[in-house]
């Protein structure tokens, strides 16, 4: 069987893909830093275009650069902050609120375990003066023993130190040359092959941007409502806590997770005196069972999957998938390169329907 020149180019392209997903595999543990900036490179270089347009050739590329990174990493700080003022206000009522939980924790396991034949008595008071020991240090007592408990490595701060030095400066590289660099992408295209990458990477480039503000919308939704529900239930620290939750929704699991976390140990805290903990319990389970229902099955399906074309059941395999294969880095980029294969699968479809092979011709 003869194959036509324009089957042997996908079928060529269809082998680099694959090895370059095979590097990927193989590379993913060092390539969370250079993936990272070349994703915000990709959304942040139409900003510093626009500032070079605006400046008319006066404002220096290196200054657009510069401006566009600080502020973006005053944003990230400013979203990092958030958690200062949920800290501030919990750590003197965890202090004062441990012993109450603890003694009602003991009274409430009690009666449970008797109806099993089991005697229970847990040894409050150590434990109560073991965790206060730890709150009432300072700071630095404090953030040691913990790294101690939780046996995080030297190499692991290190990674994690690395990868926060590392990210600014490959942005930094990525958005002065990032131009220089697509330029010279496309010299490796050859000429007969040029109207077809041109035509496929415009029809990508419209997808992402389409995820892109799909997922801000996503974000700015996520937040409000996580917001609005912490406050209906009377929690104090619900903006904060709303806002970061809706806000980190961007890094798939984790974000939810972090915000879960910090809405629970702050509703056992404010309403343990009150109501008991049944009540913060209660305002985790609906607000955060309510959001993540909707975000997982609406918001992220109709505004991120309609928008790049991609099923529901796609949207949940692709998150599955990516990161089974490369880990957080396959979570960070699963949509977005799902939505670059969807792109490449449509046009493989249309070839293949209209080639000789499904015509029987």
């Amino acid at each position: 069987m003869q194959f036509t020149p324009t089957q042997k180019s996908a079928a060529a392209w269809g082998l680099i893909a694959a090895l370059m997903a095979f590097v990927l595999w193989l590379l993913a543990p060092v390539l969370t830093p250079f993936v990272v900036a070349a994703v915000l490179a990709y959304a942040l270089t139409p900003i510093v275009n626009w500032l070079d347009r605006v400046g008319r050739g006066r404002l220096p590329r290196l200054v657009a650069v510069v401006l566009v990174e600080l502020l973006l990493l005053v944003a990230l700080l400013g979203v990092a902050l958030l958690i200062v003022p949920i800290l501030a206000k919990e750590m003197p009522l965890l202090r004062d609120q441990v012993p109450v939980l603890f003694d009602r924790l003991n009274e409430a396991l009690k009666p449970l375990f008797a109806q099993f034949g089991l005697k229970l008595s847990l040894d409050v008071a150590n434990i109560k003066a073991f965790v206060l020991k730890y709150l009432n240090a300072n700071f630095e007592d404090a953030f040691g023993s913990l790294m101690a408990s939780v046996k995080i490595g030297g190499s692991v701060a290190l990674a994690i130190i690395g990868n926060a030095v590392l990210i600014p400066v490959a942005l930094f590289y990525l958005l002065m040359d990032w131009d220089r660099f697509v330029a010279s992408m496309l010299r490796l295209v050859p000429d007969r092959a040029r109207g077809a990458f041109d035509s496929f990477t415009s029809e990508a480039d419209a997808v992402l941007g389409q995820y892109l503000r799909g997922q801000l919308l996503v974000m700015l939704i996520l937040a409000v409502f996580y917001s609005v529900g912490l406050a209906l239930f009377g929690l104090d620290l619900a903006l904060p806590i709303g806002v970061f939750t809706g806000l980190a929704i961007f890094v798939p699991y984790l974000g939810f997770g972090l915000g879960l976390v910090l809405a629970t140990l702050a509703g056992l805290l404010e309403f343990a005196a009150q109501a008991g903990p049944a009540r913060a319990i209660l305002m985790v389970a609906v607000v955060y069972g309510l959001g993540q229902l909707i975000e997982s099955l609406y918001l992220t399906p109709r505004l991120v999957g309609e928008r790049i074309g991609l099923h529901p059941l796609a949207v949940i395999f692709a998150l599955l998938a990516f990161g089974q294969l490369l880990g957080f880095v396959g979570v960070l980029i699963a949509l977005p390169a799902s939505a670059v294969l969807l792109v490449a699968i449509r046009r493989a479809w249309t070839a293949y329907l209209s080639s000789n092979l499904y015509l029987g011709t």
